[in-house]
């Protein structure tokens, strides 16, 4: 990140944890980066399983999960992560003063040089949200996000965006179904008040009330991209086509002219766009 964009840029980083960030971690960050950076810890309620949660139930659900080999089945943690991600990471103090985001986690790589300022596009084009990989969600995880979903549009119709990313979301016309396809989110350049907004706001109370983060396995993958799917028009999501990146076990790698453009080096043929 710093090697590929933020030398030229110096945008501030912001670290978030549900614990205190040691010195040493503070000391080695704030090092090798070129800008200030600032270190906060997630409020309580924003990170830890809600009182409404019938744990019972939820017990029951994650065990038998893994007994199916579930991905994070049986993780409360990686749960706290995906409801926070989807509902609460925008709403921290230390993110009030700022409107756009770029998502970095752990042992990601950047492949390309990025010269465009991202942020700069999104808000010159009206852009809300942009990623790089998309893919199917484990259906065994939203089982009932879908529905979920659609009892919330039933009873507030007004949030649909006119032109909006439904034929992504669902292969049916009427989107009777849910085709698992998202965007994933370990990558996003977004705009924070779209997540602010009143739209997206309700709805993420609205799952939140019926307790699928904790009783499924819902991610803020997918609940981000129905979110954005429905309430922003699609022509103000992007593909941010020319920045290489890797989250294990997959990567997006920059084709043909962009990839020289970029000097990306990732191998063109390793790329997740394009496999079957």
């Amino acid at each position: 990140m710093e090697y590929s964009f933020n030398h030229q840029y110096h945008y501030p980083y912001v670290f978030l944890n549900d614990e205190p960030f040691t010195d040493e971690f503070k000391e080695w960050t704030s090092n090798v980066v070129s800008s200030k950076v600032e270190y906060g810890v997630i409020p309580h309620d924003h990170w830890y399983q809600p009182d409404h949660i019938d744990e019972d139930k939820a017990r029951a659900n994650r065990d038998a999960m893994v007994r199916n080999g579930v991905i994070y089945g049986g993780s409360v943690s990686y749960r706290n992560m995906c409801r926070f991600n989807s509902g609460f990471f925008f709403r921290h103090n230390l993110l009030q003063k700022y409107r756009y985001y770029w998502r970095v986690e752990p042992g990601v790589e950047f492949f390309c040089d990025v010269d465009e300022d991202p942020f700069v596009f999104l808000q010159e084009n009206n852009k809300v949200y942009g990623f790089t990989i998309s893919m199917y969600e484990y259906e065994s995880t939203v089982q009932t996000l879908w529905e979920t979903t659609k009892e919330f549009i039933k009873e507030n119709p007004q949030y649909v965006a006119n032109d909006n990313a439904l034929g992504f979301l669902s292969d049916d016309a009427d989107g009777e179904s849910y085709n698992l396809c998202h965007f994933w989110s370990n990558f996003e350049i977004a705009d924070m008040d779209f997540w602010r907004s009143e739209a997206y706001m309700k709805y993420f109370e609205y799952l939140d009330s019926k307790g699928g983060f904790y009783y499924e396995r819902w991610g803020d993958a997918p609940v981000h991209s129905i979110g954005v799917g429905l309430f922003a028009r699609k022509d103000q999501i992007h593909f941010f086509k020319p920045i290489g990146y890797r989250h294990e076990p997959f990567q997006h790698c920059p084709q043909g002219d962009i990839h020289r453009k970029g000097k990306c080096w990732c191998d063109q043929r390793d790329n997740f766009d394009y496999q079957p």
